[in-house]
């Protein structure tokens, strides 16, 4: 529980040492504009403000473009760099550490020394989240590992072999010299204040360690900083189409649905960075329909089910900005719990002069602000993950070949799942990585590896929050330097008082030419990676012709292949709802920002982006009744009206009869416009790329479905400009009439069933806005908010000076 009474005594003397430290760092703070929001609220143990900041967020959803400078002061709360208002100094028991929480309960740490600050950030971080530090234990020590899912509502009771796994990454952390003793030493003051609490508030909780630190690190790299390594069941959809419709149309269809450099995509940096283009297949390998085993589906289901991506960043330049300096809006996204995932801290002493979010156990400000820069992160889902097929040997199932010599597999034992009854969790490897499980091709059976560049290696990433929190980062420039240090796969943006950057970050793998990304490698040792992509490499820029930076974990840039598991990179991407709301060549307040943010927040990104390409192809044609017309009408009258999917009454009800219509529409013309060419196989194709991505109670909506394919489709059918065009014609076989005739029976079907349950005027259908109420996930908090596509925590700065550079 939180210490607001009583407490652990602490020395007169500590606190003439560590008080000074709070108005110096409101004196380094250069920003002009400094907010930021983080629901439900900073409290992880009830009260007040377990959800306060919640409160705020909701009420910024139905203002949707109408934000002003007053909106924003009243409902975000201030980001600066010491705290404002009401306080109140926390005891501890360490000489040298001061804590004060501010009226939103956010923690600001003062340390004498480096040790000191991290040791309060850890004091904090058990205080605030204690709950969470328990649950991501066993998980990330599994996500660390790499090896194939199975049910985690059980504990793992980690092995010895385990434990030996993760504390080799503070060998290596080592060989960095003087930064990898610095992170170690960083851990290990970050450890002893998590305990330090535990020991006094929480006796009976199993007490902090290093490798826990390494295990929480692999949750933030697993599930949001990844992408790649379901080769195998998209290859088995290839197989499928191949045997229905021939090797080459097969193949075609297949490279249409991936969309892996479709010119028409939306990027976020404008220059071509080329990476990930094979010149053949040759080294890959071709799997036999339906013979992949179901541990391996379980894989590629579960890493997909695991990733939901609504981190969004918008950044101004100097000279499209109102305020003469850059503007940054941007946030991460990682899911609605409470306790939340992300705790705030605001850490200064030894080095640190930083204000952001911390995940639970890592212990750095990850996405945050210094005293003249700020940064954050959206997921980029760039491609470090493969998957290996090899060739069985030896008469059994635990061998394989590699460089012509038959090798027996490794097993290896993670710990015991505590039941009952009790499992044993282990896994066989090769020297790719784990087994996943198996397949066949040509009739024989093979072994499925997975490889992950970043595996064994998520501490050296910290090398990059050191410098963030530390305020070593002084121009973009350095921050596009710093970034590179950065192995996990994330987008970075950045913004000081005169410039704004952008850098994809990543460990990527350099594959031969003869490797398509796309598919399964051949791990017989001739087709291994050939190194990593160098920094400059890497899609980046600064301050872009334009003045606008937008991502909404869309493409980075023009060349750059779209992920083995990323078939969302077609002509239609939400983050085009971004680029409308900036759209031309005025200039910007962090208001104005903001609210372009927060109208694309609310809008339906089907009625938005896909009705004009299924309007353009029934224009003119004849409703099978005046009904299906009028859906129609009603459609493009919501689109006018900006496609917003609003309860504002909060009856329980979305107010515009559209989206009713569009929810019940959408599934049945997505599969009409499939159907003719893709059959049988369309399930197979739901089930790795879900025809829709509709709004829900978790938030984040519209990141892939089937929008880009329905789009490209009908533009191409209607003899419209389309730049890289699909192969092969969907919609009624590349037949007008036919076409039509279908997107009418799919809406007269949808018309049909919405009469039935509402009755027969149109005008009259509603959506449940009820359902799609957002919830915190972990039961402790009942309250609900509009649904609302947006970061988790966001950051709305702008800074009017800096330090000497």
């Amino acid at each position: 529980m939180g210490l607001r009474a009583g407490g652990l005594g602490v020395c007169a003397l500590v606190a003439a040492l560590v008080v000074a430290a709070t108005p110096a760092a409101r004196k380094s703070d250069y920003a002009a504009v400094a907010y930021n929001i983080l629901p439900p609220g900073e409290s992880g143990n009830g009260g007040a403000h377990r959800n306060d900041q919640a409160k705020l967020y909701d009420a910024l959803t139905p203002l949707r473009g109408k934000v002003t400078a007053k909106t924003l002061k009243h409902l975000f709360k201030p980001e600066t760099l010491g705290p404002v208002g009401k306080t109140k100094v926390e005891r501890t028991p360490r000489a040298g550490v001061r804590i004060v929480r501010d009226a939103w309960d956010v923690a600001h740490v003062y340390g004498r020394t480096s040790a000191d600050t991290e040791w309060g950030a850890g004091w904090v971080t058990a205080e605030d989240r204690w709950l969470i530090l328990q649950l991501i234990r066993g998980p990330g020590r599994e996500v660390a590992l790499d090896g194939p899912p199975h049910d985690q509502s059980h504990e793992l009771v980690p092995s010895k072999a385990t434990e030996a796994a993760l504390a080799k990454q503070f060998t290596l952390a080592k060989s960095l010299g003087k930064k990898g003793r610095e992170i170690i030493e960083d851990i290990d003051a970050y450890t002893a204040g998590i305990n330090a609490y535990l020991k006094a508030y929480q006796p009976n909780v199993k007490r902090w360690m290093r490798n826990d630190t390494i295990a929480a690190a692999a949750v933030l790299a697993g599930q949001f900083g990844v992408g790649g390594g379901d080769e195998a069941r998209r290859a088995e959809l290839l197989a499928e189409l191949q045997n229905k419709l021939g090797a080459a149309k097969g193949r075609e269809v297949w490279d249409d649905l991936r969309e892996q450099q479709d010119p028409e995509t939306p990027v976020t940096a404008t220059r071509s960075f080329p990476y990930g283009k094979s010149t053949s297949n040759a080294g890959n390998v071709q799997l036999d329909a339906g013979s992949l085993s179901p541990s391996v589906e379980r894989a590629g289901a579960a890493a997909e089910a695991s990733r939901g991506n609504m981190s969004n960043a918008l950044l101004v330049t100097a000279r499209r900005s109102t305020t003469r300096h850059p503007i940054l809006v941007a946030g991460p996204q990682v899911g609605y719990f409470y306790p939340g995932f992300f705790l705030e801290l605001d850490l200064h002493g030894g080095g640190f002069n930083a204000r952001g979010v911390m995940f639970p156990g890592v212990p750095w400000i990850v996405i945050g602000r210094g005293p003249d820069y700020a940064w954050s992160a959206t997921s980029s889902d760039s491609d470090i993950v493969d998957q290996y097929v090899e060739t069985l040997c030896g008469g059994d199932d635990t061998h394989y070949l590699y460089k012509g010599v038959c090798r027996a597999m490794g097993t290896f034992v993670a710990g015991v799942v505590k039941g009952p009854p009790d499992i044993e969790l282990s896994f066989r490897s090769t020297v790719h990585g784990p087994v996943l499980g198996y397949a066949t091709v040509g009739g024989k059976k093979v072994a499925i590896s997975s490889k992950r560049s970043t595996h064994g290696r998520e501490i050296l990433s910290a090398r990059a929050f050191e410098d963030l929190d530390k305020g070593r980062v002084h121009s973009a420039k350095q921050f596009v330097s710093t970034m590179g240090q950065m192995e996990f796969a994330f987008n970075w943006v950045y913004a000081d008082n005169r410039d704004i950057a952008y850098y994809s970050s990543g460990r990527l793998p350099i594959r031969p030419p003869g490797v398509d990304l796309g598919l399964p490698t051949n791990g017989d040792g001739d087709y291994e990676w050939r190194g990593f992509l160098s920094q400059k490499a890497h899609p980046q820029a600064i301050d872009p012709p334009g003045g606008v930076l937008v991502n909404w974990n869309n493409k980075p840039a023009p060349g750059f292949a779209a992920a083995d598991d990323r078939w969302s990179y077609g002509p239609l991407q939400r983050v085009q709802l971004l680029d409308d709301a900036l759209e031309g060549t005025g200039k910007y307040s962090p208001a104005a920002v903001v609210a372009a943010m927060n109208t694309a927040a609310t809008q339906d990104f089907r009625v938005m982006k896909v009705l004009p390409s299924i309007s353009l192809v029934l224009a003119g044609s004849t409703a099978p009744s005046p009904r299906d017309q009028q859906m129609l009408d009603l459609l493009e009258s919501w689109r006018a009206a900006g496609g917003s999917r609003l309860d504002l009454d909060l009856d329980g009800k979305i107010d515009n009869p559209g989206a009713a219509i569009m929810d019940a529409a959408w599934p049945r013309i997505a599969r009409a416009i499939l159907s003719p060419v893709l059959g049988p196989a369309l399930p197979d194709l739901e089930a790795l790329v879900p025809l829709d991505d509709p709004a829900n109670a978790n938030g984040s909506a519209y990141e892939s479905g089937w929008y880009g394919y329905v789009d490209k489709d009908l533009r191409r059918l209607m003899a419209r400009a389309v730049k890289g065009p699909l192969k092969v014609a969907y919609c009624g076989g590349g037949d007008v009439d036919a076409c039509r005739a279908s997107l009418w029976t799919a809406i007269d079907e949808a018309g049909n069933e919405l009469q039935a349950a509402q009755g027969p005027d149109p005008t009259t259908w509603r959506a449940d806005a009820t359902g799609e109420r957002i919830r915190f996930s972990g039961g402790l908090l009942q309250d609900t908010m509009r649904w609302t596509n947006r970061p988790t925590f966001q950051q709305v700065i702008s800074f009017a000076r800096h330090r000497p550079r």
